[in-house]
């Protein structure tokens, strides 16, 4: 027997979508973009279209630091 997805149609959402955050569009490089605006900024408000570049980078470097502070517990 296939399996058949049942389409649901609500008028109403269940969770509200909030409104988008305020957005500056950038005509730099994503580089001198980031910095215009302030890394943490960009990563975790989305202050221009970069925020998931920034993210990313933000994670690589929690990564980073928490892959250092995992070998120096080892290395004890």
């Amino acid at each position: 027997m296939p399996y058949h997805r049942k389409v649901v149609t609500q008028q109403k959402e269940r969770i509200p979508r909030r409104p988008p955050p305020d957005f500056e569009e950038s005509e730099e490089g994503m580089m001198e973009a980031i910095a215009d605006a302030g890394f943490l900024s960009v990563a975790l408000n989305d202050a221009n279209q970069y925020g998931p570049h920034a993210m990313v980078m933000l994670l690589g470097v929690f990564a980073t630091l928490t892959g250092l502070v995992l070998l120096a517990l080892m290395a004890l």
